[in-house]
């Protein structure tokens, strides 16, 4: 079994689009293997019982400037969402659904419009030209995310990080040891790397 680091992430968490483009910068100078693991973060804090920051003012002011902070330490484009936060389901669905040679580019074109353009992604129009430009059939992907073995594959992902002890994104898994937050991800190089 080839050794990886599982990504636990939502499009819908800025912490996990930051977490992303620091596994970018990772990739192209190590060979790590990253296994992004889809989940839906709303479901993930209903099954672990919290409220999310977003539904509390100062917690959210906090984290708004906290990830200006973090993107502009790290030379990251960063736009906070003025839509956040977006029902995320279907992009989650679509990521299950979509083929592998598609997700990369997928995953980049969503964080991107999300975290750097502003743009709703929930909006059709906005997630038709991104599936235009990822080369994936509208049609399909509408239809792929509808189907309900990509509805359970997402609920288990979701309940197997629920069921690890895992409550928010990005946390990242490495010999079953769990490292919560994008600040975590040195230090599952380092259990990676042992």
């Amino acid at each position: 079994m080839t050794k990886s680091i599982d990504f636990y992430f939502d499009f819908i968490s800025p912490y996990a689009y930051l977490a992303h483009n620091k596994i970018k910068v990772i990739k192209k100078q190590e060979n790590i293997n990253f296994t992004y693991k889809p989940i839906l973060l709303g479901g993930l804090h209903n099954l672990q019982g919290i409220s999310p920051p977003a539904f509390n003012k100062s917690k959210l002011k906090h984290m708004i400037d906290d990830c200006k902070l973090i993107a502009k330490k790290n030379n990251f484009d960063f736009v906070w969402n003025s839509k956040f936060p977006l029902n995320s389901l279907n992009l989650m669905r679509g990521y299950l659904f979509i083929n592998s040679n598609n997700k990369d580019l997928y995953l980049n074109k969503i964080f991107k419009a999300y975290w750097k353009q502003n743009l709703d992604i929930t909006n059709d129009e906005i997630l038709i030209d991104i599936l235009k430009e990822c080369k994936i059939d509208k049609n399909n992907f509408l239809e792929g995310i509808k189907n309900i073995q990509i509805k359970n594959k997402l609920k288990k992902i979701t309940q197997e990080a629920h069921d690890k002890d895992i409550f928010g994104a990005p946390t990242f898994v490495v010999n079953n040891k769990i490292f919560w937050g994008q600040d975590r991800l040195e230090f599952a190089l380092e259990e990676y790397n042992k």
